[in-house]
């Protein structure tokens, strides 16, 4: 038995392990909206507008305010004729049309998993499918999904909503979900729709995006061995927030959700040994690297990695972006680790 178990054996000094979930932090959309901001002030000069946050993380949003980046919350906002960047969230058919109207010169920063899905709500209404859209009332994503065919989306927002859906023909009904929602309680949500409609149809492929998904096995696998998880992430990023209700799910004790170290309270560690970290899809490092150093200052130990999977996808910034900085197209930096889910373990 090696010192430290000894010394746990017999009530004394314990060791105070950090277990730092991989894959974790920026996924490639994220990646290529935020570098889609920077590369516009770069390239046009401050001030750039942007149509909501362009990822859900407090801290990306103030830096980029800081450097010339005005946010708000409609295309209206905007003075007529100025430079505009729809988030990585995605918008509606409504809201291009509004900033076609102000003649405002755009760039569409949507995240592509996001943009498939949009795809696949056209595709399933013009073929006369009811779409029942499995996500968060009033989350940007839904907004925009949902605009691309109001006329046949209805909202699903969790198992206890399923009773209720009621569609015109029980034999055309297919489901599509927000991207960053949990697996676990969507496939359950899932379960109850095709009790309730037993030809209900798939989408081609996962809606949840690879991020979304590997980050939620990540934090499975820290769970199961922590008494406590930190989750890095603000409060309206969907994928941060399911995180925390993952590691409660997953064997942690107790879980919290924190933008920054500044966040964490001395009272969370009382006889905590084992600290597990992982942080949301739209959470830069330098975030999780200052929660490390706070850890370290409580005398928790050097991180043990526990990695399920391997990510390096890149996607190419927006084509009217490129074309003006006079990229290739892949042109794009991948800086913040944007992957895929390519190798898993």
């Amino acid at each position: 038995m090696d010192g430290a178990a000894a010394d746990a054996r017999d009530g004394g000094p314990r060791r105070k392990q950090v277990l730092l979930a991989a894959p974790r932090g920026y996924c490639a959309g994220v990646d290529r909206a935020v570098e889609t901001v920077e590369k516009a002030l770069e390239h046009y000069g401050a001030p750039v507008y942007v149509r909501k946050e362009i990822v859900h993380n407090k801290h990306v949003v103030e830096v980029l305010s800081r450097r010339g980046a005005v946010f708000v919350d409609e295309t209206d906002q905007v003075p007529e004729g100025a430079r505009v960047v729809f988030s990585a969230h995605g918008v509606s058919p409504a809201v291009r049309e509004a900033a076609a109207a102000r003649s405002l010169q755009t760039l569409d920063a949507t995240c592509p998993l996001v943009t498939k899905v949009h795809r696949e709500a056209v595709r399933f209404a013009r073929d006369g499918y009811s779409i029942l859209l499995v996500g968060h009332e009033g989350h940007e994503e839904v907004e925009g999904t949902a605009g691309e065919a109001p006329d046949h989306v209805t909202l699903v927002d969790g198992p206890e909503s399923v009773d209720a859906i009621e569609v015109p023909d029980p034999s055309r009904v297919v489901w599509l979900s927000q991207t960053t929602l949990s697996v676990d309680e969507t496939m359950e949500t899932v379960r109850r729709l095709r009790e309730k409609f037993p030809q209900l149809a798939d989408p081609p492929s996962d809606d949840i995006c690879y991020a979304t998904q590997n980050r939620q096995v990540a934090v499975k696998k820290v769970a199961a061995r922590a008494d406590l998880v930190i989750v890095v992430g603000s409060a309206n990023s969907s994928n941060s927030v399911r995180l925390v209700e993952v590691a409660l799910q997953h064997g942690a004790t107790s879980s919290y959700r924190v933008d920054s170290a500044a966040e964490l309270r001395d009272e969370w560690f009382d006889g905590v040994d084992v600290v597990g970290v992982t942080s949301g899809a739209s959470v830069p490092e330098v975030l999780v690297d200052d929660v490390l150093a706070s850890l370290a200052d409580r005398g928790y130990g050097e991180p043990e990695e526990v990695r399920t999977a391997t990510e390096d996808l890149v996607f190419s910034l927006p084509r009217e972006l490129r074309t003006n900085l006079g990229l290739t197209p892949t042109g794009g930096s991948g800086r913040g680790g944007a992957s895929s889910s390519c190798s898993t373990s």
